[in-house]
Parts: C-alpha cells; sequence; structure tokens
C-alpha cells in the first residue's frame, strides 16, 4: 500500500458529492449542477471530471481531456520540485568587509565543505565602519 498522494482528488466517475460548480475544458464557468447532469456531460463530450477545489461550496469540478490532465501533472510535479523541501539545512555566515585574509579563506573553506554536503548557504557581508 503507496500513501503517495494522488494529484488531484477525484477523476472521472467516483463523485461523492451531490451538486458540483463545473468549469469546461476551455476553462468556462458552467454553473452549479447536480451529478448526474455532469456525468451526462462528461460522457457526451467524452472528457473526464477532475476535483479542483474540494473545500469550495459547492466543490469545483472540471471536465479535461487525459492531455490536459496528463500537462496538469507535469505542471504540480514541477511546482513540488521548486518549493523548498522541509529537511534543507540552511547555514549562515556573516562577517565583515575587513576581514582579514586568512579568515577570509577559512570561511572559504568552510562555505566549501557546506555546498559539498548540499546545505544551502546564506552570506552576509557587513560594510566595514
Amino acid at each position: 500500500e503507496t500513501k503517495r498522494k494522488a494529484a488531484f482528488g477525484s477523476v472521472g466517475r467516483r463523485i461523492p458529492y451531490q451538486i458540483l460548480h463545473v468549469i469546461n475544458q476551455d476553462g468556462e464557468s458552467l454553473g452549479n449542477m447536480h451529478r448526474a447532469e455532469a456525468l451526462r456531460l462528461m460522457d457526451q463530450h467524452d472528457l473526464k471530471l477532475v476535483l479542483l477545489r474540494e473545500n469550495a461550496e459547492p466543490p469545483v469540478y472540471r471536465l479535461m481531456t487525459g492531455q490536459q490532465i496528463h500537462e496538469e501533472q507535469l505542471k504540480r510535479a514541477e511546482k513540488k520540485k521548486a518549493s523548498p523541501k522541509p529537511g534543507v539545512v540552511q547555514k549562515e555566515l556573516s562577517f565583515s568587509s575587513a576581514i582579514a585574509k586568512n579568515d577570509l579563506e577559512t570561511k572559504t573553506k568552510q562555505i566549501a565543505r557546506w555546498i559539498e554536503k548540499k546545505y544551502h548557504v546564506k552570506v552576509t557581508i557587513r560594510q566595514a565602519k
């Protein structure tokens, strides 16, 4: 049993709600309708109903083609990759602009070690008086 969460809520015929807000494949709102009417539209146009927002009242579903569903899943995967991961360690180093040469070399080596360990490094340089 996998614990991976699907990119979308329900896709297809398993819809637990009676009244839905439906958006067509072009992004235009079709308004609120009964589940049976939405399923009939889905069958007529050979599309799938995809849950977009469950917390809305009524829940928002969109009619999509298989290609649109695939593209949306790719977009969400890219967005998830771009977001920072909770386990990422960020190291911060700050020093003055009047730092001595060997102190600067030491701190540079430290930064290189952190980068090798895949840490995110933030460097702050303060202006000397």
